[in-house]
């Protein structure tokens, strides 16, 4: 895709909205969330704000409807794997969802010892997730079967912290037989998402999930699925394996000495483009063709096609 098509979105990202006619809005690091009530509903806006090292650092051009354009494909390709909550997308950066009782766990499955997981087991610090890991593993090298480590879900800017299966469960956050299920359909998400990618020449290294209960206790995967926010991608080049995904910007930020704490570096807009190059090739790559991108000003944009679809006056 063109860069300059790319740097000319960049006044127009959306770094977040407030829509009166619908309440409050409960702001994560990516999303803003509005109940919809009569529908049993939430509106989710995918803005094109952007977090590593669980701060939210600036805006990705076309980020949000990249995000929910992938995410809206992952959930129709594996919806006979787990149910999930999705109603509607009245806009390329919006979805209407089920509502339902979030499990406070982000479930991370991983298929390959690299990131932040291989950094703690060079520390000695991965037993914390209570997950045997075999002593004398190299970076970046398979698991034989795909391990989870999950970790909290905490409140933006507050970091999330490792957690247990143990510890998941005698807290409260949900009982055994329910975090069974949950650990079960992950893995079968997670082997489903590995088998798409590889046919189109990726792999899909790790993720996150993120799963709710409705009234009768049943499990849905809510959030987002697959997304290079939410995953990681390798592609396999000459030169060895190529990021896909939000790591390229970790990995800058890291090169720059910062890990999260303190100020982070100015980070230009070039950098931003070349992100957004690499979301629209993995895009492109998984789905096939390239994305139908909307230039210009995201917010009319949205409030317009939410009044097409009868969510705003």
């Amino acid at each position: 895709m063109d860069r300059s098509v790319l740097h000319a979105q960049i006044p127009h990202a959306l770094a977040g909205i407030e829509l009166p006619a619908l309440g409050p809005v409960r702001r994560g690091k990516v999303r803003d969330i509005f109940a919809l009530p009569a529908r049993d509903a939430l509106l989710f806006v995918t803005s094109d704000r952007i977090s590593a090292f669980d701060r939210i650092l600036g805006t990705v051009p076309f980020k949000g409807e990249l995000l929910t354009g992938l995410a809206a494909g992952w959930f129709e390709r594996t919806k006979d794997v787990c149910r999930n909550h999705i109603i509607d997308r009245p806009d390329p950066a919006a979805l209407v969802v089920k509502a339902l009782r979030p499990v406070a766990v982000e479930v991370v499955i991983r298929g390959f010892l690299t990131g932040s997981l291989w950094r703690d087991y060079e520390a000695g610090k991965h037993t914390v997730y209570g997950v045997d890991i075999p002593a004398g593993m190299k970076k970046d090298s398979a698991f034989e079967t795909p391990i989870i480590t999950p970790t909290t879900k905490e409140e933006v800017g507050t970091h999330d912290r490792p957690i247990s299966a143990k510890e998941i469960i005698s807290s409260g956050r949900v009982d055994a037989r329910t975090w069974g299920e949950i650990t079960e359909k992950a893995q079968a998400l997670f082997k489903a998402g590995q088998a798409w990618a590889r046919q189109r020449g990726l792999e899909l290294v790790d993720t996150k999930y993120e799963f709710g209960l409705d009234a009768n206790g049943g499990v849905w995967l809510m959030d987002e699925i697959h997304t290079p926010d939410s995953s990681r991608y390798w592609q396999k080049t000459a030169e060895g394996m190529r990021a896909l995904d939000k790591e390229f910007l970790r990995q800058w930020l890291l090169a720059r000495g910062w890990s999260g704490e303190g100020t982070p570096p100015h980070i230009p807009d070039d950098t931003w483009v070349d992100l957004t190059q690499r979301y629209v090739e993995l895009f492109t790559l998984l789905e096939g063709h390239e994305p139908d991108l909307h230039s210009g000003p995201s917010r009319e944009r949205l409030e317009g096609n939410l009044r097409k679809a009868g969510l705003l006056p």
